[in-house]
């Protein structure tokens, strides 16, 4: 980094001071120190693979700022030290290589020398050695012949294994590169009345933060031990050393500006044209504006510090960071909550003869974004999967199967018939028995749910008998789901009756029938 200073050029070394992470961006500020007499510095060296629009400058009190302008110029060097070793230790292995070919092309003259040696110069064939002669001679092509072709079989191994090696660093190198072939130098000019500080800040990708969760559920307790984590990496060319890090819920990289409503326009299918409605989709995205209560029990060890905007959820790391820009990844812990939960038992006999261990809690204020979660029941590892807290009005995490719930599915009526006005309709009956026996040693509660048929024509009608009656029909707004909500005492048996009449018209064919 070099700072200008009038028409003469002061070295001095700006630095990254603190960075912002976004999912997929991230927002890198630099602090150069000016001095009174300074009218122009300059921050070199920097990746050419940020928008130049992003540029932000500020100062400290006393420091005036002029004109801002960027300039761009190819890179002759690696952007950082990792990337730089990698080059530097393919460079010595090709160097080999070449040293290797040098080798296998020496050896292959000594092995074409020795070819010749028996070969008749013109037509006149070569004149027969002594018998003392001849042995010296053929044994000192036998080892002659041996060494060359031995050595060219050497080189030809230590080649391949240097090619691996080759690979290897190459694909390193792939994932370290920004993607920047050019360097970008930012120019300010100044006015400092006294010494103070400038900030340079931008807008770059190839970095971010995404969402992780650790969940751990205690059944004893009906609780669940929710944290949340940021999973950190970044590739932008620079390496961050010591830096203040925040991460934001925030995603600047969507566009900013919503949806603008369209009319729906409606009109009826033209053979001649061959056109059908033309249907604008109307779609509305709804930001949740939530906040974040801290665990009470939280640890002793030094927590981010939480920061809660009307739109956004900030996480300041405590000290600072270090994150070269090779790809690894770093995850760093932002927050631990205790929810008290309902524990239920989902159970879909339909589709699943298991039940679901699933925890019920009420959403947590702050910003969710949606990500991986490690899931634990009673301190076992029970798995992993995708998570978007958005889903449902409140916090739904499953833990697993259960297999002290035996579930049962028995089909006791199937019949294809007709009905209606002489028999002009075509029917479809079907009905199913669902047995659900629990094994606990103490009562538990039930979620179980059914999908049943909807109809979506006028000519198709569907009759539903529930036994008992559910507790819920639509259920989650869901259309067509109905839901029981049951306790099952140890021991217990409870039966689930579901039957439908599907009618439809005689001559017509339904899709989706049972």
């Amino acid at each position: 980094m070099s700072l200008g200073c009038g028409a003469a050029m002061a070295q001095d070394a700006s630095r990254i001071t603190s960075v912002i992470l976004y999912p997929g961006s991230a927002t890198v500020e630099r602090s150069v120190r000016v001095v009174p007499g300074m009218t122009r510095l300059e921050i070199s060296g920097l990746p050419a693979n940020f928008d130049p629009q992003t540029v932000r400058v500020e100062s400290d009190p006393g420091v005036r700022i002029g004109e801002v302008s960027t300039q761009d110029q190819s890179r002759t060097a690696a952007s950082n030290a990792r990337e730089s070793a990698i080059e530097e230790k393919i460079q010595a292995l090709k160097d080999r290589q070449g040293v290797l070919e040098v080798d296998a092309r020496s050896a292959q003259m000594t092995a074409d020398f020795i070819a010749r040696l028996g070969a008749p110069a013109g037509d006149k064939p070569a004149p027969l050695p002594g018998a003392r002669s001849l042995a010296e001679t053929i044994e000192a092509v036998r080892r002659g012949g041996a060494d060359a072709f031995g050595r060219i079989q050497k080189v030809q191994v230590q080649k391949r294994e240097i090619d691996k090696q080759i690979r290897a660093l190459e694909r390193d190198l792939a994932r370290l590169k920004s993607g920047a072939k050019d360097v970008r130098t930012i120019a300010v000019g100044v006015s400092a009345e006294r010494p103070g500080e400038v900030r340079v800040s931008y807008q770059v990708n190839g970095a971010g933060w995404r969402p992780a969760y650790r969940a751990g559920l205690d059944s004893a307790g009906s609780k669940v031990l929710l944290e949340r984590q940021g999973a950190i990496s970044q590739t932008t060319g620079e390496d961050w050393t010591n830096v203040r890090l925040k991460l934001s819920t925030g995603q600047p990289r969507l566009s900013p500006q919503g949806t603008e409503p369209r009319p729906w326009k409606l009109s009826l299918y033209s053979p001649s044209v061959g056109a059908v409605s033309d249907l604008s989709s109307i779609r509305a995205a709804v930001a949740p504006t939530q906040r974040l209560r801290q665990m009470a029990d939280e640890p002793k060890a030094e927590a981010p510090v939480e920061v809660q905007t009307a739109f956004t959820t900030e996480f300041e790391v405590p000290g600072t960071v270090s994150l070269p820009s090779d790809g690894r990844k770093l995850t760093v812990s932002l927050a631990k909550l205790s929810l008290p939960a309902k524990m239920r038992l989902r159970v879909v006999p339909r589709l699943d003869a298991a039940a679901i261990v699933t925890a019920e809690a009420e959403r947590p204020e702050g910003v969710w974004l949606a990500g991986d979660i490690q899931l634990y029941r009673d301190g076992n590892y029970v798995g992993a999967t995708a998570w978007n807290p958005q889903s449902s009005a409140a916090l739904v995490l499953p833990f697993g199967r259960d297999s002290l719930v035996r579930v049962k599915v028995d089909r006791a009526k199937d019949r294809n018939g007709s009905g209606g006005l002489i028999g002009r309709r075509n029917e479809r009956e079907v009905s199913d028995l669902y047995t659900l026996t629990s094994f606990h040693k103490a009562p538990v509660e039930l979620l179980v749910l059914e999908s049943s048929p909807v109809s979506t024509n006028d000519q198709i009608k569907v009759e539903a008998k529930f036994d008992p009656k559910p507790t819920e029909e639509n259920w989650e707004e869901r259309q067509g789901v109905v839901a029981w909500a049951r306790a099952i005492a140890p021991n217990q048996t409870l039966k689930f009756s579901v039957a439908y009449t599907i009618g439809y018209p005689k001559d017509g064919a339904v899709v989706g029938l049972p």
